[in-house]
């Protein structure tokens, strides 16, 4: 007898509806999956086989074919052996139900039990788009799943308890969230860092609120011990509420990556990825024969953090040069090509030699001119080119460390960083643009209007920093991202002279 049950495949960030058909027939005892099946699915045959025995089923000693298909879809990971059992059953006459609209995932442990899956936010949300109405996933899923609208939700504890389901013995009661658990609330996770943590820094600390303000990236370049990578660290704390739409999209890709917790079903917090100098291109941006999400897709919506950047390699920094100006990453590999997001908001940290302390008026460095401009050369121009704000980062005096006196926090900082973003997005509205930094020449030249006595400052710095063109447009969008700060309709000089100090003084285009 043949028997046919929906299941679903992840592709990138999306899923694509999979049909497991099995067939059992006479002939010797067999169990052969096909359909481009991996390692995984291969698997699956030991554990269906076992969780069927233990659950109080029967499994058929014929000859047993399971498709999945469309067969030239590639098939990974656990998630089938839920819907090849239920195919299994169905097919052996052990239940009876209709399954035409249904869509079933989950992975079987050996006694039965249907085990935590990754990705079932885009499964979920795929089956909503294919108008299919109920959706069978492990319980311990169930609370990330009910993230997706207008689909039944049926959680299962184990394959028992489906079966009976299936023979109308005992059905499973549709999955109802509590409703306070899918508040949207991005207040309810303290930060780790405040801003009140820092000591000293203002010009920095006034650096980062334009970055946060605009989404732009930024560099910090100073000795050891000067606070760098707290500074970095605060970041996320001042940057703007996440819309309901931008944390679907992060969930989605720590839901396929699975590092979404089981706790948090939805991520109100933007991220903050800090990886090591040793990683790879691919851990960077994403990869593998069948590729999944990188750091910077990790950071979508939040901050990527290169701490020490001239020691990461530099194929690895020069893959980041398209993300930084598309603000996605594509992938492509012989069987297909996928494309991740990647519009995180770039914050680096940077000694200026190999010891650190060229720029310290305290301590003598080490280095000769020969090792520190190999050093800087470490990073090439057009990456520089792309980083908006250059702040240098000094050391802290005594007198700033040990100041008692109560210093501006976080939460007030977000405030005029919310209230500019606000101003962005009104301006943007019937555009998919979403701040300052992801404007473009056309929008540039519409939304960047400059006072007649800024024309002449700003003429003048392309002649004496040798700006490139690129260049030119990104001082536009940070005086823009300035202006709305200090809410002003037309870029100012002062807004501009602001803008053009925050560009490197190495030549870098």
């Amino acid at each position: 007898m043949l028997a046919k049950v929906r299941s679903c495949a992840i592709v990138g960030l999306d899923g694509a509806l999979v049909e497991v058909e099995v067939d059992i027939g006479h002939g010797l005892p067999s169990f052969t999956i096909v359909g481009l099946p991996d390692a995984a699915v291969q698997e699956s045959r030991e554990r269906v086989r076992a969780a069927l025995k233990n659950s109080g089923a029967i499994f058929p000693m014929k000859r047993l074919t399971v498709n999945l298909a469309p067969a030239d879809l590639r098939k990974e990971g656990p998630a089938y052996d839920l819907p090849i059992a239920v195919a299994i059953l169905l097919a052996s006459e052990q239940a009876s139900a209709d399954v035409s609209n249904a869509l079933f995932l989950g992975e079987l442990s050996l006694d039965g039990n249907v085990r935590h899956t990754d990705g079932i936010l885009p499964m979920v949300s795929l089956a909503r788009d294919k108008q299919v109405r109920a959706v069978y996933v492990p319980a311990v899923d169930a609370l990330e799943a009910s993230l997706v609208r207008e689909v039944t939700i049926y959680p299962v504890e184990n394959l028992a308890q489906l079966g009976e389901h299936l023979r109308g013995e005992r059905l499973i009661e549709p999955y109802t969230p509590d409703p306070q658990v899918l508040q949207f609330q991005e207040g309810l996770q303290p930060y780790a860092y405040d801003m009140a943590d820092v000591r000293g820094q203002e010009h920095v600390k006034r650096a980062l609120e334009v970055a946060a303000s605009g989404g732009h990236n930024l560099l910090m370049s100073g000795p050891p011990g000067s606070g760098k990578t707290l500074l970095a660290r605060v970041t996320p704390s001042i940057l703007p509420r996440m819309t309901i739409d931008e944390a679907l999209d992060v969930t989605k890709i720590y839901s396929v990556s699975g590092l979404l917790p089981q706790d948090v079903p939805l991520i109100t917090q933007r991220p903050f990825r800090a990886p090591h100098h040793t990683i790879s291109h691919a851990g960077l941006v994403g990869g593998g024969r069948w590729p999944r999400p990188g750091e910077i897709s990790l950071a979508h919506r939040g901050v990527l953090f290169l701490d020490e950047l001239p020691e990461f390699g530099q194929n690895v920094l020069e893959v980041m040069r398209q993300p930084l100006e598309d603000k996605v990453v594509t992938i492509s590999r012989a069987q297909g090509t996928v494309t991740f997001p990647a519009n995180f908001m770039l914050v680096a940290a940077m000694n200026p030699c190999p010891c650190g302390y060229a720029t310290d008026p305290v301590k003598e460095c080490t280095c000769s001119s020969g090792a520190i401009a190999k050093y800087q050369r470490r990073i090439s121009g057009p990456l520089l080119d792309r980083i908006d704000i250059h702040v240098e980062v000094p050391r802290v005096d005594y007198e700033k460390l040990a100041d008692r006196r109560d210093v501006e926090r976080s939460a007030v900082i977000r405030a005029r960083v919310q209230a500019a973003r606000e101003r962005q997005v009104h301006r943007f509205a019937g555009t998919k643009l979403t701040c300052n930094a992801e404007m473009g020449p056309a929008e540039v030249r519409a939304f960047c209007e400059v006072e007649a006595g800024g024309q002449g400052l700003l003429k003048a710095a392309m002649q004496q920093l040798h700006l490139s063109a690129r260049a030119f447009h990104r001082i536009l969008k940070l005086a823009r991202t300035i202006a709305d700060l200090a809410g002003a309709e037309t870029i100012g000089v002062n807004h501009l002279a602001e803008a053009i100090q925050y560009r490197p003084r190495i030549h870098v285009g």
